[in-house]
């Protein structure tokens, strides 16, 4: 098992379930990293260890591809997608396990089935490096936090950019080979035919297109606990995130 020590420095409409909890409330905690590190199961199943809600914002990013694909935009086109993701009124459904999300285009229907399909993955690395669609997802990202304040927010920078004020930041991390042997099993789990050399090439790609980006590049949050999930099971890094956790929150209940 291999577990590294913290690291150095290296919208509207978003929800209809408003609460107002105290300032003294409100815990954020944070799980940052390139795909394929499992940040989406572990960042689930973490809040419900710890009593958090769970905002997944790379299926914020998804459902921004989903809405530009169905209006025939162009997806290299920041601030058409940007101002059709408002337009959209995207939403969580807090109510479902993990939640459901939906989007407004122009009547409401829940996309959650459709955010892991190809060309939605496609599109959401291309749509995710436009700044202006980076400010509408921050925006809406705090607004979902202003509303569900205790919260596990798991991304490529929440707890850099989004959340910097985060109780507990993690960083996940996996090679390259690992991350694509992941997904080559979650797609054939499916059904479908694999060729592992191409997704380890286009893991490598996204990669540089995350960390080069100009606005959010996917970094190592100030504060973060990196931990190298290469050769860890889900329960072995969920049981390290918990323990780090409860170690710098000793009176979360």
């Amino acid at each position: 098992m291999r577990l590294a020590a913290p690291a150095e420095s290296a919208a509207p409409g978003a929800t209809r379930h408003v609460r107002v909890m105290s300032t003294q409330a409100r815990i954020t905690i944070t799980i940052d990293g390139p795909a394929g590190t499992g940040k989406s199961t572990t960042a689930r199943l973490l809040a419900k260890r710890l009593g958090l809600e769970y905002l997944d914002t790379g299926a914020m990013y998804r459902a921004a591809a989903v809405i530009g694909i169905d209006r025939s935009l162009d997806l290299t086109s920041g601030s058409q997608i940007a101002l059709a993701v408002e337009q959209a009124a995207m939403r969580f459904d807090w109510a479902a396990d993990p939640p459901r999300l939906l989007i407004t285009n122009p009547v409401e229907r829940d996309i959650s089935d459709r955010l892991r399909d190809a060309d939605v993955t496609l599109g959401s690395s291309i749509v995710a490096r436009s700044p202006e669609v980076r400010t509408v997802m921050v925006g809406q990202q705090r607004r979902i936090r202003d509303a569900h304040p205790r919260l596990v927010s798991e991304g490529r920078d929440q707890g850099s950019v989004v959340f910097p004020d985060a109780a507990v930041k993690f960083f996940l991390d996996a090679t390259p080979e690992a991350r694509a042997r992941r997904r080559a099993d979650q797609l054939r789990e499916t059904g479908q035919q694999v060729d592992e050399q191409r997704l380890l090439a286009e893991i490598i790609e996204r990669d540089a297109a995350d960390r080069n980006r100009d606005t959010g590049p996917l970094i190592i949050p100030d504060d973060g606990v990196v931990v190298d999930t290469t050769d860890l099971s889900h329960e072995q890094v969920l049981a390290h995130l918990e323990e780090v956790v409860r170690q710098r929150l000793p009176d979360l209940a």
